[in-house]
Order: structure tokens, then sequence, then C-alpha cells
């Protein structure tokens, strides 16, 4: 009988510490490796008498001359490379569309016009390439975030770059594209025209300031005449016209006005919608995807309209 109380004393303490004792975590299945993204057929091409002016080409396969689907990385004119792009390629590939992300000069080392003036020689030496790359030229869009898409806008909307008379064989060819899909974008950076649609925060955000080359809101308000037909000129909401290729945007959807911050308001869904009523205006085809507020009859995401655009007959 002295026993059992020894036996019980060396049996439950172990038993409690057993129950005590977290189970063992299952060793959760190792994520499969994604494979790497698919390499450019040419890489570092110059386009441009800039060590920045280069792009990167993929070259889709298909019967005859293939539609292109170019890239215009973001970061405010003033960050970024064309590196970021290489998985959006893959969606355009497979459906035999050719692809090109390019890289450009930066601000405020290189103000405006050098960011937008470079995508747009850009877009004019692929298509001095279309033979070589069996690239069709009529084909051509453009999809980008923030100051790519602001960029993309601009080109979308702006009249033809192309020089007839230009020794240079490359400005020669046109800027016209087919259509842009675009995120982000600011269609106007005019500090006149901005303000009023978002409130005083919208220009602390440095885009804005090194745009012009200046180093802040207070330096580029004080020489705002200096910098206003630059402002202007680089708006694409101010070159909207009738006959105009067809757009598609998505923003954030935060409406609150005045925009909170400089993050919000350089990206504000504002831009957006003041965009969309001008193409309205103005007989354009022009899609607004904000999520809750609006939305798009024909396309339900930014891939689908480029396909549309650039596979349609």
């Amino acid at each position: 009988m002295k026993i059992l109380p020894l036996l019980l004393a060396l049996i439950f303490p172990i038993a409690a510490a057993t129950a005590a004792a977290p189970a063992a975590k299952e060793a959760k299945p190792a994520k499969p490796a994604q494979p790497a993204p698919i390499a450019p057929t040419l890489a570092d091409v110059s386009y441009g008498p800039h060590p920045e002016n280069v792009l990167d080409f993929w070259k889709a396969e298909g019967d005859g001359p293939r539609p292109l689907h170019v890239y215009i990385h973001g970061g405010g004119w003033r960050i970024g490379t064309k590196a970021t792009s290489p998985r959006q390629m893959e969606p355009f590939l497979e459906k035999g569309i050719s692809c090109a992300s390019i890289h450009y000069r930066l601000t405020p080392d290189h103000p405006l016009p050098a960011p937008v003036h470079d995508a747009a020689r850009a877009i004019q030496f692929i298509r001095s390439k279309a033979d070589e790359w069996n690239i069709d030229p009529d084909k051509i869009a453009l999809t980008a975030g923030s100051a790519g898409a602001c960029t993309s806008m601009w080109l979308l909307m702006h009249d033809d770059l192309a020089d007839p008379d230009a020794e240079d064989p490359v400005l020669r060819e046109s800027t016209r594209v087919t259509a842009a899909a675009v995120r982000g974008g600011q269609t106007s950076i005019d500090p006149k025209q901005i303000v009023p649609w978002l409130g005083e925060n919208v220009l602390k955000h440095l885009m804005i300031a090194n745009a012009v080359g200046e180093p802040d809101a207070e330096t580029a308000l004080a020489n705002y005449a200096q910098h206003e037909a630059h402002y202007k000129e680089f708006s694409s909401y101010n070159h909207v016209t009738s006959g105009d290729p067809p757009l598609f945007m998505t923003y954030g959807n935060d409406m609150t006005l005045p925009s909170k911050n400089a993050g919000h308001g350089i990206h504000h869904p504002v831009y957006g919608v003041k965009m969309k009523e001008k193409c309205d205006a103005m007989g354009v085809e022009c899609h607004l995807l904000i999520s809750g507020v609006s939305e798009s009859e024909s396309y339900e995401t930014p891939n689908e309209f480029l396909f549309a655009k650039l596979l349609g007959k």
C-alpha cells in the first residue's frame, strides 16, 4: 500500500508536464520556387543619346507582325528603373504580344521635358525597328503607374511629335499609340490646377517641384511664372481632344478631400474623375475603375482592356 502514493507522485507530474507541453508544430510545406522571369530577347538597347536612354525588348511568337505592350516605370520621375517590369510581361507574351520596358532620365537633375520626351523617343525608336523586331507599328499600347502613368497619358493625348524633316530618322517616326492602361496617374501637374482639385498636401510630394528642377514646393511656387509653360504642357488633361485613343485608369478608393498627405494627394482618385469628365465631354473612350465608386461597363481589368485593343481587329 505504501508503494501507491510513490507511483502516483511519479506518474502525475510527468503526465501534467506532458499535457502542458505545446504540441510540436507541423512543418509547413515549402512554397514551390517561382520560375525566374522571362529574360528579354534584347537588353539595354540604346534608343537615344543619353546613357539612361535604354530599353529591354521581349519578342513574342506568332504569325505576322506582333502587337506591342510598352511599360513605363513610375517613381515620381525621380526614382525607378525599367527592371521593375519583367513579371508584368508574361501575360502579354503568352498571348503573342511583344513587350518593351523603358528607362529614362530622372528629375531633378534632368527636369522636364527630359523624362517625357525620352519616353516619346523610345516609342519612335521602337517604331523604327518595326520590321527588324516584327512589330505592328499600328498596335502599340502603354501601361504604367504613377509618373509613368502621367507620361503615358500625355503620349496618348498629345499631338504627334513626328518631324518629317528631321535629320535623325528616329524623330521622323510617330509618337502616337493605340491605347493606355494606367494606375494612380497624375492627369495634371500644374499647381494652380491641382491644389483646387486636391488641396495643398499634393504639393508636398517632390514630384511636382522636382519636375521643373526645383528642390521644394515653396521654391517652385515662387518661380511659377518661369515654370508655368512646362506645368501646363505636361498635364495630359490639357491635351484631350476628340478622336484621341482609348484610356483605362485605376485608382485607390480613398476619396477624402482635401488630400490627407503627399502620397495620398499625388495618386488621388480625383485625378481620374477629372480626366473621365474631360474625356466624356470630348467623346474619347475612357474607363475609370475606383472600387465602390466607379466601374467600367466593358472591362474588369487593365489587361482585359489592353488585350482587346491590341488583339482586336
